[in-house]
């Protein structure tokens, strides 16, 4: 643990040239942008509620359940 820590300021300590630290910056701000708006509209969810069939569907092929405790577990979700 304490060699962890010594090789960690070890590589604080040096130093960086000012190209490589305006790269490193442009490179992270460009990711964080790219995070914030590029990825961010694909997401959507789906606008439609579940029905009960397709609850109990998805149960039974996920979860390998049976029907009737597939039913019981989608009812108490509301999709029943």
């Amino acid at each position: 643990m304490n060699n962890q820590f010594d090789e960690l300021t070890k590589g604080l300590a040096q130093s960086v040239t000012r190209r490589a630290a305006l790269k490193k910056f442009g490179v992270g701000l460009a990711g964080m942008a790219l995070a914030c708006f590029g990825l961010a509209t694909r997401a959507k969810a789906d606008p439609r509620p579940p029905t009960c069939e397709g609850c109990i569907n998805n149960c039974v092929g996920f979860f390998g359940q049976r029907k009737e405790s597939c039913r019981k577990l989608c009812s108490s979700m509301g999709a029943c």
